[in-house]
């Protein structure tokens, strides 16, 4: 096993930059799940107890409140201002933004739980939620806006301020950021210490684990030049691991839905884009750009293999954030069926398909991150194979 401690050690660098990559790169396109669709926008998260001791003031068959799955749910799943540690507390997060005049920095609490505008330096801001806001804003994250002295938002002021806050997800992707540095470093550290060796502690857990990504995922999709693209497919394996596992922690620094954010997997399936059209050979182009086929047929083809270039990372993006977010949902929607059904007698029922649903989801945590790694590999296999 000298050889795989090793090849190892090479990687580790490498494997360090990607992870700091994906999470700061991640972190400029994290608006694009900023949907939150409540009147709660500071504390998307809210547990699901409280939401039904502090739900919305519905009348219900009894006169009581009224619980709200789909806004609960939604809210579960959705992106905010502040991270929820239990009961009604939150933790704000910096709220960051460039504006015109200079830059703004100030916590996300003193929205007071979208009651009240904010004074800034330069401006008044207001936090609206995500279903006030169109599909354009959400996806560059205007859901903080400028407020004018007659307490109308202005539009074209707003427009102007980039928004670079860190809210519930991109915190949750350092902090996964973070376990990733501390578990990797020390196992590379034991690697260079220990050569001709046998590994011992994490270094032995994790080394199967190595060798199964590279055996397995990049040697035979890959071929003789798959150590290259090494760092990048255990970086890409371990972080989507991460992020999924620790997605499903109901508690802090869990809870988080990272991976069921479209904002990251369109990061990831930008990185497999690049990584395989610039290392891309000269027969992987001739064959988009010059396909072997008859010359009325030539236009067409071209056409479908430039939009081939494009799909292959499309499907990875909306496969991984379809399964995850779906899984989510799903988990939500069982023990919703305890207060929709407004009955005791439902929670066993319920609490038994949940664990069923976290027994199945911790397998689509492993699936997910071995299929994205395995169609990364096979896509750049493709892109690197030599002619025949």
């Amino acid at each position: 096993m000298d050889c795989n401690r090793v090849f190892v050690c090479k990687v580790k660098r490498q494997t360090v930059v990607f992870t700091l990559f994906i999470a700061l790169f991640s972190f400029q396109f994290n608006a694009f799940a900023q949907n939150e669709p409540t009147q709660n926008p500071v504390d998307s998260t809210v547990a699901l107890t409280s939401a039904v001791a502090a739900g919305e003031q519905k009348e219900g068959k009894h006169g009581e409140e009224k619980f709200e799955p789909t806004k609960v749910i939604m809210e579960h799943i959705a992106d905010s201002h502040g991270w929820h540690l239990g009961g009604h507390i939150t933790l704000p997060l910096p709220v960051i933004l460039y504006t015109p005049q200079g830059m703004e920095i100030f916590s996300s609490g003193n929205f007071q739980h979208g009651e009240e505008d904010y004074q800034g330096k330069y401006n008044k801001y207001r936090l609206v939620t995500g279903l006030e806001q169109s599909l354009y804003k959400n996806m560059f994250n205007k859901n903080i806006k400028v407020v004018r002295a007659d307490g109308k938002i202005d539009e074209a002021t707003s427009d102007s301020v980039i928004d670079l806050s860190i809210t519930k997800n991109v915190a949750a992707m350092f902090v996964s950021m973070a376990v990733l540095l501390l578990v990797f470093i020390p196992v590379a550290n034991s690697y260079k210490k220990r050569v001709g060796k046998s590994p011992r502690g994490l270094q032995s857990f994790l080394e199967p684990v190595f060798v199964f990504v590279r055996d397995d995922i990049a040697k035979p999709n890959i071929g003789h030049n798959f150590s290259k693209f090494m760092p990048y497919l255990l970086t890409v394996f371990f972080f989507i691991l991460v992020n999924n596992l620790m997605g499903l922690v109901p508690i802090f620094p869990g809870s988080a839905n990272v991976t069921g954010n479209i904002a990251l997997t369109f990061v990831l399936a930008v990185g497999t884009l690049l990584l395989v059209n610039i290392n891309g050979n000269k027969y992987y182009w001739k064959h988009i750009l010059m396909p072997d086929v008859p010359f009325w047929l030539f236009p067409i083809m071209v056409i479908v293999e430039l939009v081939g270039v494009i799909s292959k990372p499309f499907a990875l993006m909306i496969r991984l954030f379809a399964n995850i977010t779906a899984g989510h949902i799903i988990v939500l929607s069982l023990i919703s069926l305890i207060f929709i059904f407004e009955t005791v007698a439902m929670a066993p029922v319920s609490v038994a398909f949940v664990i069923f649903m976290d027994v199945l989801e911790i397998l689509v945590a492993f699936l997910q991150a071995f299929i994205f790694t395995l169609l990364t590999a096979l896509f750049i296999g493709m892109a690197v194979e030599e002619h025949h």
